[in-house]
Protein backbone atom coordinates (compact mmCIF):
# COMPACT_ATOMS: atom_id res chain seq x y z
CA UNK A 1 0.00 0.00 0.00
CA UNK A 2 1.44 3.34 -1.05
CA UNK A 3 2.33 6.20 1.52
CA UNK A 4 1.12 9.44 0.67
CA UNK A 5 1.82 12.93 2.72
CA UNK A 6 -0.46 15.61 2.10
CA UNK A 7 0.68 18.62 3.19
CA UNK A 8 -1.64 21.29 3.10
CA UNK A 9 -2.52 23.80 6.14
CA UNK A 10 -6.32 24.44 5.10
CA UNK A 11 -8.06 21.71 7.32
CA UNK A 12 -10.91 21.08 5.53
CA UNK A 13 -8.92 20.67 2.21
CA UNK A 14 -5.90 18.25 3.51
CA UNK A 15 -9.47 16.10 5.33
CA UNK A 16 -10.91 16.09 1.61
CA UNK A 17 -7.33 14.87 -0.11
CA UNK A 18 -6.66 12.27 2.71
CA UNK A 19 -10.70 10.53 3.26
CA UNK A 20 -10.18 10.67 -1.16
CA UNK A 21 -7.03 8.75 -1.21
CA UNK A 22 -7.71 6.54 1.49
CA UNK A 23 -10.74 5.41 0.53
CA UNK A 24 -9.04 4.91 -3.24
CA UNK A 25 -6.72 2.39 -1.09
CA UNK A 26 -3.62 4.53 0.22
CA UNK A 27 -2.27 5.19 3.34
CA UNK A 28 -2.23 8.73 4.28
CA UNK A 29 -0.62 11.02 6.67
CA UNK A 30 -1.46 14.92 6.87
CA UNK A 31 0.72 17.72 7.96
CA UNK A 32 -0.25 21.36 8.59
CA UNK A 33 2.87 22.96 8.26
CA UNK A 34 6.75 22.48 6.57
CA UNK A 35 8.44 21.63 10.02
CA UNK A 36 6.23 18.81 10.67
CA UNK A 37 6.24 17.21 6.92
CA UNK A 38 10.37 17.62 7.50
CA UNK A 39 10.08 16.07 10.70
CA UNK A 40 7.94 13.09 9.20
CA UNK A 41 10.82 12.54 6.29
CA UNK A 42 13.28 11.63 9.05
CA UNK A 43 10.85 8.78 10.11
CA UNK A 44 9.01 7.39 7.41
CA UNK A 45 9.59 8.18 3.69
CA UNK A 46 6.14 8.40 1.80
CA UNK A 47 5.65 7.25 -2.18
CA UNK A 48 4.15 10.36 -2.91
CA UNK A 49 3.96 13.80 -1.68
CA UNK A 50 0.74 16.21 -2.14
CA UNK A 51 1.87 19.47 -1.09
CA UNK A 52 0.22 23.17 -0.71
CA UNK A 53 2.02 25.79 -2.66
CA UNK A 54 0.98 28.18 0.73
CA UNK A 55 2.24 27.27 3.58
CA UNK A 56 2.54 29.36 6.75
CA UNK A 57 5.71 28.25 7.56
CA UNK A 58 7.50 28.07 4.09
CA UNK A 59 6.45 28.28 0.43
CA UNK A 60 6.09 25.32 -1.09
CA UNK A 61 8.33 25.49 -3.65
CA UNK A 62 11.11 26.09 -1.27
CA UNK A 63 10.08 22.53 0.06
CA UNK A 64 10.67 21.27 -3.21
CA UNK A 65 13.68 22.63 -4.20
CA UNK A 66 14.99 21.66 -0.44
CA UNK A 67 14.06 17.79 -1.65
CA UNK A 68 15.74 18.04 -5.40
CA UNK A 69 18.98 19.28 -3.73
CA UNK A 70 18.87 16.08 -0.66
CA UNK A 71 20.44 12.87 -2.93
CA UNK A 72 17.92 10.98 -0.94
CA UNK A 73 14.61 12.30 -1.83
CA UNK A 74 15.46 14.05 -4.92
CA UNK A 75 13.51 11.10 -7.13
CA UNK A 76 10.26 11.59 -4.44
CA UNK A 77 7.78 12.26 -6.58
CA UNK A 78 5.99 15.53 -5.60
CA UNK A 79 2.10 17.09 -6.91
CA UNK A 80 1.91 20.52 -6.20
CA UNK A 81 -1.17 21.88 -4.73
CA UNK A 82 -2.04 25.49 -6.05
CA UNK A 83 -4.33 28.45 -6.15
CA UNK A 84 -2.10 29.61 -8.61
CA UNK A 85 -3.41 29.94 -12.13
CA UNK A 86 -0.52 31.69 -13.99
CA UNK A 87 1.26 29.47 -16.54
CA UNK A 88 4.74 30.94 -15.10
CA UNK A 89 3.69 29.92 -11.64
CA UNK A 90 3.10 26.38 -13.12
CA UNK A 91 6.09 26.34 -15.22
CA UNK A 92 8.61 27.59 -11.85
CA UNK A 93 7.02 24.96 -9.93
CA UNK A 94 7.95 21.67 -12.58
CA UNK A 95 11.09 23.49 -13.51
CA UNK A 96 12.62 23.48 -9.81
CA UNK A 97 11.02 19.74 -9.30
CA UNK A 98 7.80 19.74 -8.83
CA UNK A 99 6.32 16.45 -11.01
CA UNK A 100 2.42 17.39 -11.51
CA UNK A 101 0.19 19.85 -10.36
CA UNK A 102 -3.11 20.45 -9.59
CA UNK A 103 -4.98 23.83 -9.50
CA UNK A 104 -7.76 24.50 -6.61
CA UNK A 105 -10.80 24.17 -6.82
CA UNK A 106 -10.35 20.17 -8.14
CA UNK A 107 -12.19 17.05 -8.15
CA UNK A 108 -11.67 13.89 -5.74
CA UNK A 109 -11.62 12.09 -9.37
CA UNK A 110 -9.25 14.15 -10.85
CA UNK A 111 -7.18 13.78 -7.78
CA UNK A 112 -7.10 10.18 -7.53
CA UNK A 113 -6.31 10.11 -11.33
CA UNK A 114 -3.12 12.31 -10.91
CA UNK A 115 -1.91 9.98 -7.57
CA UNK A 116 -2.77 6.89 -9.69
CA UNK A 117 -0.75 7.74 -12.81
CA UNK A 118 1.89 9.06 -11.20
CA UNK A 119 2.74 6.43 -8.70
CA UNK A 120 2.56 4.33 -12.30
CA UNK A 121 5.01 6.34 -13.53
CA UNK A 122 7.61 6.20 -10.41
CA UNK A 123 6.95 2.68 -10.24
CA UNK A 124 7.98 1.82 -13.93
CA UNK A 125 10.87 4.12 -13.77
CA UNK A 126 12.46 1.59 -10.93
CA UNK A 127 14.12 -0.77 -13.38
CA UNK A 128 17.60 -0.68 -14.12
CA UNK A 129 20.04 1.46 -12.05
CA UNK A 130 22.72 2.66 -14.01
CA UNK A 131 21.90 3.87 -17.81
CA UNK A 132 25.20 4.02 -20.25
CA UNK A 133 24.97 5.71 -23.67
CA UNK A 134 28.42 6.72 -25.42
CA UNK A 135 31.02 7.75 -22.78
CA UNK A 136 27.34 8.97 -20.94
CA UNK A 137 26.28 7.15 -17.66
CA UNK A 138 23.64 7.63 -15.26
CA UNK A 139 23.80 6.30 -11.60
CA UNK A 140 19.70 6.31 -10.87
CA UNK A 141 20.97 5.16 -7.26
CA UNK A 142 22.88 7.80 -6.67
CA UNK A 143 20.91 10.51 -8.52
CA UNK A 144 23.96 11.30 -10.66
CA UNK A 145 25.43 11.96 -14.21
CA UNK A 146 28.88 11.52 -15.37
CA UNK A 147 30.09 12.29 -18.73
CA UNK A 148 33.95 11.34 -20.19
CA UNK A 149 34.64 10.37 -16.44
CA UNK A 150 33.40 13.59 -15.30
CA UNK A 151 30.23 14.56 -12.96
CA UNK A 152 28.10 16.34 -14.77
CA UNK A 153 25.79 19.08 -12.83
CA UNK A 154 21.66 18.62 -13.84
CA UNK A 155 18.37 20.33 -12.31
CA UNK A 156 15.78 18.52 -11.62
CA UNK A 157 13.88 18.28 -15.16
CA UNK A 158 17.14 18.07 -17.01
CA UNK A 159 18.44 14.66 -15.02
CA UNK A 160 14.67 13.78 -15.67
CA UNK A 161 14.55 14.32 -19.39
CA UNK A 162 17.87 12.84 -19.92
CA UNK A 163 17.06 9.79 -17.90
CA UNK A 164 13.65 9.45 -20.40
CA UNK A 165 16.35 9.62 -23.48
CA UNK A 166 18.83 7.22 -22.23
CA UNK A 167 16.24 4.38 -21.34
CA UNK A 168 14.35 4.78 -24.79
CA UNK A 169 17.95 4.99 -26.42
CA UNK A 170 17.41 4.38 -30.56
CA UNK A 171 13.89 5.45 -30.17
CA UNK A 172 12.23 8.34 -31.37
CA UNK A 173 10.67 10.63 -28.73
CA UNK A 174 7.58 12.65 -29.96
CA UNK A 175 7.38 16.11 -28.43
CA UNK A 176 3.88 15.27 -26.50
CA UNK A 177 5.59 12.17 -24.85
CA UNK A 178 8.57 13.90 -23.77
CA UNK A 179 6.02 16.38 -22.22
CA UNK A 180 3.96 14.44 -20.97
CA UNK A 181 6.59 12.39 -19.02
CA UNK A 182 8.92 15.11 -18.03
CA UNK A 183 6.80 18.02 -17.43
CA UNK A 184 3.27 15.53 -16.86
CA UNK A 185 0.06 14.99 -18.60
CA UNK A 186 -1.10 18.87 -17.13
CA UNK A 187 1.09 20.53 -18.16
CA UNK A 188 0.03 23.40 -20.44
CA UNK A 189 2.86 25.58 -21.35
CA UNK A 190 4.34 26.33 -24.76
CA UNK A 191 6.86 23.85 -26.10
CA UNK A 192 9.50 25.69 -26.43
CA UNK A 193 10.37 24.95 -22.96
CA UNK A 194 11.36 21.33 -24.00
CA UNK A 195 13.46 23.15 -26.74
CA UNK A 196 15.34 25.50 -24.32
CA UNK A 197 15.97 22.28 -21.82
CA UNK A 198 17.61 20.19 -24.54
CA UNK A 199 19.56 22.85 -25.53
CA UNK A 200 20.61 23.90 -22.13
CA UNK A 201 21.02 19.42 -21.80
CA UNK A 202 23.26 19.26 -24.63
CA UNK A 203 25.54 22.29 -23.46
CA UNK A 204 26.14 20.38 -20.21
CA UNK A 205 27.15 17.09 -22.12
CA UNK A 206 29.61 19.22 -24.08
CA UNK A 207 30.66 16.69 -27.10
CA UNK A 208 28.27 14.16 -26.17
CA UNK A 209 25.48 16.55 -26.47
CA UNK A 210 25.49 15.52 -29.86
CA UNK A 211 24.07 12.16 -29.25
CA UNK A 212 20.64 14.40 -28.73
CA UNK A 213 19.35 14.28 -32.20
CA UNK A 214 16.07 16.62 -33.41
CA UNK A 215 13.98 14.32 -35.57
CA UNK A 216 12.26 17.56 -37.67
CA UNK A 217 8.63 18.08 -36.80
CA UNK A 218 8.24 14.98 -34.68
CA UNK A 219 10.54 15.44 -31.37
CA UNK A 220 14.19 13.99 -30.13
CA UNK A 221 15.99 10.77 -30.56
CA UNK A 222 18.98 9.84 -28.19
CA UNK A 223 21.55 7.55 -30.24
CA UNK A 224 24.98 6.42 -30.36
CA UNK A 225 24.70 5.49 -34.49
Amino acid sequence: MALIYVVEDDKSIQEIETFALSGAGYQTKGYDCAADFYRALEEERPDLVLLDVMLPDEEGLAVVQKLRSRRELALLPVILVTARTAEIDKVKGLDIGADDYLTKPFGVMELIARVKAMLRRTQAGQGEKCLKLGEIVMDQGKHAVSVCGMACELTYKEYELLKLLLSNAGIVMSRDVILDRVWGSSFEGESRTLDMHIKTLRQKLKDQGSLIRTVRNVGYIMSAE
